[in-house]
This record gives C-alpha cells, sequence and structure tokens, in this order.
C-alpha cells in the first residue's frame, strides 16, 4: 500500500465543487472521476512520479492516497502543491470579502477557482491555450505529459528547456508555441521567474502584469489569466470567449472594441475582484447548458 495522508482546508471547502471550477481540472495529467467523485492525478516527486487520488473525507478535510510508499520530504512537497492548485491558502475570510462585494455567490460557496500545482504549469496551459480550440488545448497537455513527463505526469521545467522545437511541434502538436514553449522553461530553470515576488501581496498588479508579458507566448489574455492563476484577480482576461458572454448573456451590443469596453464598465464594480465575478458568471452559463461540471463525463 502506498502512502496516505490527511489534508486540513478550509470549513467551507468542497471539493466537487471547487476542483470543478475551471477548465484546466480537465487537463493531463488531472483527472475529475465522476462515479467517485475524486481528483486523479500524477505529481512528479523529488523520488518520481506518484499517482494521488484526492477525496473529501468530511467539510474541512481531504484525503489522499498515492500508489506508492512516499518520504517525508515527498510528503510535504505534495501537501505544498496539493494546497496549491485547491488554493487552499484562500480562507473563509477571503472568500467573504469576495462575496461582499459580489453576493451572487454567497449562497453556493463559489469562489475558489482551480488551478495547477505549480506555476510552470499553469502558464504552459495558459500558452497551450491561447488560439486555440479547447479540444486542441487538452491534446497537447495530454502528448507533452505522455511525450515529456515521467510515467504521464506534467514535463519539468528542466525537461522541456532540454525538449526538441521539432519534438513539441511533431509529436506534441504545439503548432507555433515549439520554441516558446523552450524558451519559457529555460527562463524558469534559470530563475528568472520568481514565484514569490509575484505572489507577494506588496507586488503591485501592474508589475506583476508587465512582467508576464515579458515571457515567450504570453499576450495581454494570457498574462491577464495567469494573474489569476497567481491569485490576483484585478484584471479581466479578454477574449473571443469573454467577448461572447458579452453580447449573448449581458446584451451587449456593437463590434468587439465598443462589447469590450462595456465589459469593462460593467464589471469594475467588482474592483480585486473582477475575475471571479465574470468567470463564475461565463462557468454557470456552462453548466446551465451541460450540467454540473462534476457531472460532466
Amino acid at each position: 500500500m502506498g502512502t496516505r495522508l490527511s489534508i486540513v482546508a478550509p470549513a467551507d471547502y468542497r471539493l466537487a465543487r471547487d476542483v470543478c471550477s475551471y477548465g484546466y481540472f480537465r487537463l493531463a495529467p488531472d483527472r475529475w472521476d465522476v462515479p467517485t467523485q475524486t481528483l486523479h492525478t500524477i505529481f512528479d516527486l523529488a523520488d518520481g512520479p506518484a499517482r494521488a487520488h484526492i477525496a473529501e473525507a468530511k467539510p474541512g478535510r481531504l484525503n489522499v492516497a498515492f500508489d506508492r510508499v512516499i518520504s517525508r520530504l515527498e510528503q510535504r512537497e505534495a501537501r505544498a502543491k496539493i494546497a496549491r492548485m485547491l488554493r487552499l491558502n484562500e480562507t473563509e475570510a477571503d472568500l467573504a470579502a469576495f462575496h461582499a462585494i459580489d453576493p451572487r455567490w454567497k449562497d453556493s460557496g463559489r469562489g475558489r477557482i482551480f488551478r495547477s500545482p505549480t506555476l510552470f504549469q499553469d502558464v504552459v496551459r495558459t500558452v497551450t491555450s491561447c488560439n486555440v480550440t479547447w479540444p486542441s488545448t487538452v491534446y497537447m497537455n495530454r502528448r507533452l505529459c505522455e511525450v515529456l513527463g515521467r510515467s504521464g505526469a506534467f514535463p519539468r521545467e528542466g525537461r522541456l528547456a532540454r525538449a526538441r522545437a521539432g519534438t513539441l511541434r511533431g509529436r506534441c502538436r504545439v503548432g507555433y508555441r515549439d520554441q516558446r514553449l523552450i524558451d519559457l522553461a529555460k527562463m524558469f530553470v534559470a530563475g528568472v521567474v520568481n514565484e514569490h515576488w509575484l505572489e507577494d501581496p506588496g507586488t503591485p498588479d501592474e508589475a506583476v502584469y508587465k512582467f508576464l508579458l515579458t515571457l515567450p507566448g504570453v499576450g495581454p489574455y494570457a498574462a491577464s489569466n495567469i494573474m489569476q492563476l497567481l491569485g490576483r484577480y484585478s484584471r479581466l482576461a479578454i477574449d473571443s470567449e469573454l467577448v461572447r458572454h458579452g453580447k449573448s448573456a449581458l446584451g451587449f451590443v456593437g463590434d468587439d472594441r465598443q462589447v469590450i469596453r462595456q465589459l469593462h464598465a460593467h464589471y469594475e464594480p467588482f474592483g480585486p475582484h473582477k475575475f471571479r465575478s465574470y468567470w463564475l458568471e461565463m462557468w454557470a452559463g456552462y453548466e446551465a447548458r451541460l450540467g454540473p461540471a462534476w457531472q460532466w463525463d
């Protein structure tokens, strides 16, 4: 039998609701198992990959089962990765502050948005979601894990940095992103991307945004999306899907530029929680059409 961990979560945390809150929960190596309502994933830990099943034992308590024995060092590493991807650092008080500004989500308790266990994985997933259909994003991430990851885990920065552009283009089908992803990985390996500085509350949002725009493959949409993955919700991530939402759900009219101006004005009252408010609106629209996300097969 492998190692089992018990992890404390905020009392208002609900695994199904809070994992199935953002499309990245459907990207390899993550998989939501509908029958058991558990999250399956693979962590590349200090001594190698380990498969993990994350289940909700009761409100405020999660159980994690690994397929192998993991050392104490790896346990600390795994706890940190799980806390990040599930946003366990966002307390009940944090959610209450959001609900005070946008009370539409108070009864449902929504507010935490799923992300990856590492910033590097979040950035790569964002770059592979730009200028492409969602099925292609799913395919690219699956192939990155299969081709470059150890035992199906997401590839480490060093492995991607050593990859050949031809391998990424030919076997992972990343298209024009091939060299950009390699250069991006090299920046992480070199320590150019300072995650502590990016997440430090003392670092202004504008400084973070400007830095993110310097990363290969990262434009205004990607930078804004990475910001929310860093826990900074003050910017709208403008893409064709948000423009569609503005037209179809909010009734805005005009060309795309006019609609974007209306979107900014509409979400301005939500201040530091703009992204949360618009994203939960769109996610609710998806679920109205497709059913609850935790039941998506």
